[in-house]
């Protein structure tokens, strides 16, 4: 489907320059290369109904594991590259990447014993398959990821909240993505970007954790449940007023965001309390508890 273009010079682009640059990672880390490992899972079904029963069943068996096998690729790829944009960042808890490697093995051997190959031939089939596999996309990152001269207890706390506010974050994304609008999808990508600025102020100093706690958590769940109410209204009736109020708060929130990691930049914590009680109230008039 067209979408609108989007940017600087656009219609729609007027002040597109003003801020920070739009969020690298809403490019998708999978792409073609993981999407592509669908379509072996797709043939091996259809090639299988031509078949008597028993090869029906292990044919359809092997499909299963191979679809399964790509999505699990698409995720580690998406998780690895999580990974190497964060500066703490824990291992990935599940081993996507290999596991689909395993899993396309497996696949690739069943696929080879609905054929003549037997059982030897079917097994070296899967053997180089998952070689393969593991050569073109790798393994998953295998340690955490920290900082030299910050006590490790530390750094799992920053870990533990920025995975918190990733989560809020790609839920905002995703919600505002479902609607297509490129408008909208561009400023909550600038509130997006503003909030992973403060991350990453609070990546590269943890003794910022104790200020941004609150953004990077309450503040966060707050935007992603504001952002939830208004698309579930708005794809219902396109109201004027719902959508003013909406970016109205998109604005408050990146200027409240923007503002605190100025101060933490600074070193001013305790002016952060000025931007939390802004940022408590603008979401209090949404609605949304931030207690």
């Amino acid at each position: 489907m067209a979408r609108e273009f989007g940017g600087k010079y656009s219609p729609a682009g007027k002040g597109a320059a003003e801020g920070p640059a739009a969020d690298p990672r809403v490019v998708d880390a999978a792409g073609a290369r993981a999407n592509i490992l669908f379509i072996p899972g797709i043939v091996l079904a259809a090639t299988s109904l031509n078949h008597g029963p028993d090869m029906l069943i292990l044919g359809l068996a092997g499909a299963g594991i191979l679809t399964l096998a790509a999505w699990l690729l698409r995720e580690g790829l998406r998780a690895e590259a999580a990974y190497h944009l964060r500066t703490v960042a824990r291992r990935p808890a599940i081993p996507r990447k290999m596991l689909a490697s395993l899993l396309t093995g497996v696949g690739i051997a069943i696929a080879a014993a609905t054929g003549d190959t037997g059982l030897v031939g079917a097994g070296l089939y899967g053997l180089a398959a998952a070689a393969l596999h593991m050569t073109a996309f790798g393994i998953d990152p295998l340690r955490n990821k920290r900082l030299e001269g910050i006590d490790e207890f530390q750094q799992d706390r920053v870990a533990r909240v920025v995975d918190e506010a990733e989560i809020y974050l790609g839920a905002m994304q995703d919600q505002i993505a479902a609607l297509r609008d490129r408008p909208l999808e561009q400023q909550v990508a600038q509130v997006i970007a503003t909030a992973r600025g403060m991350i990453r102020t609070v990546e590269a100093d943890p003794r910022d954790l104790t200020g941004a706690r609150r953004f990077l958590g309450v503040y966060l769940m707050g935007a992603r449940d504001a952002t939830v109410k208004f698309c579930d209204l708005y794809r219902q009736r396109r109201d004027p007023s719902a959508r003013a109020d909406y970016e109205a708060l998109l604005r408050d929130l990146e200027a409240s965001f923007r503002g605190a990691t100025q101060k933490m930049l600074e070193g001013d914590r305790s002016d952060m309390n000025v931007e939390i009680k802004v940022l408590r109230d603008r979401l209090q008039r949404e609605g949304i508890s931030s207690e």
